[in-house]
């Protein structure tokens, strides 16, 4: 476990995985179930970059999407280490952005490697690539072979920061969760 997260106040937990893989899905039902949860916002900066004329930021600049990202996930670290709650959970994390980074062999400032090593966090789930779930759609442009080359980037760089990833069994809505409240006990 990275020392950061030691000094951790509270439990800021990261659901993390491949495009289609079931983290949203989970993030919204633990929202309906009363967990404090922080969804995740590449969406909406995708949508943002489309109002102004940007069809895919991420494919068209990926510095740029991944600098707006970094300083979402940055303000969403903060807020959830101030949180109410003793349990946080967050839909993707600061890694993640590298991961996507070394995916499409971009490389990017020191400022991305010092923020993941400044912001920790408490545990991290992985969802694996499971075809049977898996859909495109008008943000999710990859297909499922590259679903899974981003889930391998996904495990290496959280390891690369010293996280023991926790992988999430496929399985019902209700059953994951419960796997992820359980090792949380």
């Amino acid at each position: 476990m990275p020392l950061i997260a030691k000094s951790l106040k509270k439990e800021l937990i990261v659901i993390t995985g491949g495009p289609g893989t079931g983290k949203t899905t989970i993030i919204d039902t633990l929202i309906e179930q009363g967990y404090a949860c922080f969804p995740e916002i590449s969406r909406q900066i995708t949508l943002e970059a489309k109002k102004q004329g940007i069809e895919q930021l991420f494919l068209e600049k990926p510095l740029l999407f991944s600098e707006l990202l970094l300083e979402g996930r940055k303000k969403q670290h903060l807020q959830a280490s101030h949180d109410h709650a003793d349990i946080v959970f967050l839909d993707r994390g600061i890694p993640d952005i590298l991961a996507y980074m070394h995916y499409i062999g971009d490389s990017y400032p020191s400022f991305f490697d010092q923020a993941s090593k400044e912001h920790g966090y408490s545990k991290v789930f992985i969802l694996p690539p499971w075809e049977e779930i898996y859909q495109s759609d008008e943000a999710r442009y990859e297909n499922f072979e590259q679903a899974k080359l981003i889930f391998d980037h996904l495990k290496e760089t959280y390891q690369t920061y010293g996280y023991t990833l926790i992988e999430v069994p496929c399985g019902t809505v209700e059953e994951r969760i419960n796997f992820i409240l359980n090792q949380l006990a």
